[in-house]
């Protein structure tokens, strides 16, 4: 069983900056793709960011420029470190990631979602 648990959300002014993390366990092999997703009340999760097992990564627009995706495979963590904050990025946050897992016969990759962590920049 795989679990995805994220942590670092809470409220800041404008300006400001927050660290999410998104920690995997269980009978992990590897973990490979992750991405940072977001969704305001009454809108689309809207993709953040991404990085890739070799540490690639792609931003969204909104936040070129202020959001830094990391990952340590040692931890089976991921961040986003987000600074100067603006009332928009007000979302709930999900970190996703694709892990590769042993099962009881072999190997399974799956896609799995974190529970989700709430941001909220006053302005």
């Amino acid at each position: 069983q795989v679990q995805l648990v994220e942590s670092g959300g809470g409220l800041v002014q404008a300006g400001g900056s927050l660290r999410l993390s998104c920690a995997a366990s269980g009978r992990i092999f590897v973990t490979n793709r992750m991405g940072w997703y977001r969704q305001a009340p009454g809108k689309e999760r809207d993709l953040v960011a991404t990085i890739t097992s070799g540490g690639t990564t792609t931003y969204a627009d909104f936040v070129k420029g202020r959001f830094t995706i990391s990952r340590d495979n040692a931890k089976n963590t991921f961040y986003l470190l987000m600074n100067s904050l603006k009332p928009e990025d007000t979302a709930v946050y999900y970190c996703n990631v694709d892990i590769t897992s042993y099962v009881s016969s072999g190997l399974y990759t799956g896609n799995y979602w974190g529970q989700g962590t709430q941001v909220t920049v006053s302005s």
